[in-house]
């Protein structure tokens, strides 16, 4: 952020999800704590807002909490780095997670992001995008890359070539996110954000977009946390930007 600039805002992830598809394969391990390159995923999405300058991390958990709380007190955050963690049921929709980070957080903006989505984004941009601006929602939006190839066509039905999982021409929910503390104590208890919050944010105009453009990839399955750990073991990870 440039000098002079209103301190970063407190970092909330979300880690309390059971992450049924991934965990599959590890039945017993809360999907933040699936590895890659050895370190815990959240371990990841953490060093990526230490690294840019935030300080102030509370992790909301569900599933396996008691692991995760492990996690962060086994560990040696950086100097002057607070990590705690926030049990908001099993259960609970990402939506009610968030209302109940909205009781102990009095910051006037929150960063947002989920445990198992690793990129390179700018998040001090993406702050100061949402201060600029003055809704009450930012969203990063990104265009995935495609896990297939896919056919080109001429105009009679003729196949000209392939091209190799390109990226989608439409935008998605990236996962990061930077919220007014009201949005945060609209929700509701059993709402899950990524429906009715955001789409009513979108429907009375508060919600906007950041476009990011570089590296990003969600570990949903196996298969994702395979290749995340192989971009790690090839020294070519473009999230490690510490």
């Amino acid at each position: 952020m440039p000098p002079g600039s209103p301190p970063l805002p407190p970092a909330v992830i979300l880690c309390g999800g059971a992450g049924t598809r991934l965990r599959s394969d590890a039945p017993s391990i809360p999907k933040p704590l699936v590895e890659i390159g050895g370190r815990p995923i959240l371990w990841h999405v953490i060093q990526l807002f230490v690294a840019q300058g935030f300080s102030e991390m509370l992790l909301l958990t569900g599933f396996r909490a008691d692991a995760i709380e492990r996690f962060v007190e086994s560990e040696h955050w950086h100097s002057g780095t607070s990590v705690r963690c926030l049990w908001t049921g099993t259960e609970t929709p990402t939506g009610g997670r968030l209302r109940r980070a909205a009781e102990v957080l009095d910051a006037p903006t929150v960063c947002v992001t989920y445990a198992d989505g690793l990129s390179d984004i700018d998040l001090g941009r993406l702050v100061g995008h949402h201060r600029d601006h003055k809704a009450a929602a930012t969203m990063t939006v990104v265009q995935p890359e495609l896990p297939f190839g896919v056919a080109e066509l001429d105009g009679g039905g003729i196949v000209c070539g392939f091209e190799e999982k390109p990226r989608s021409s439409h935008w998605v929910n990236g996962g990061f996110f930077c919220f007014e503390h009201g949005v945060l104590e609209r929700l509701e208890p059993d709402s899950t954000l990524e429906r009715e919050p955001l789409a009513q944010l979108a429907a009375t105009g508060e919600l906007r977009a950041f476009r990011h453009v570089g590296f990003w990839r969600c570990m949903d399955t196996y298969k994702d946390a395979v290749a995340l750990n192989e971009l790690w073991t090839s020294g070519g990870a473009p999230w490690k930007i510490w």
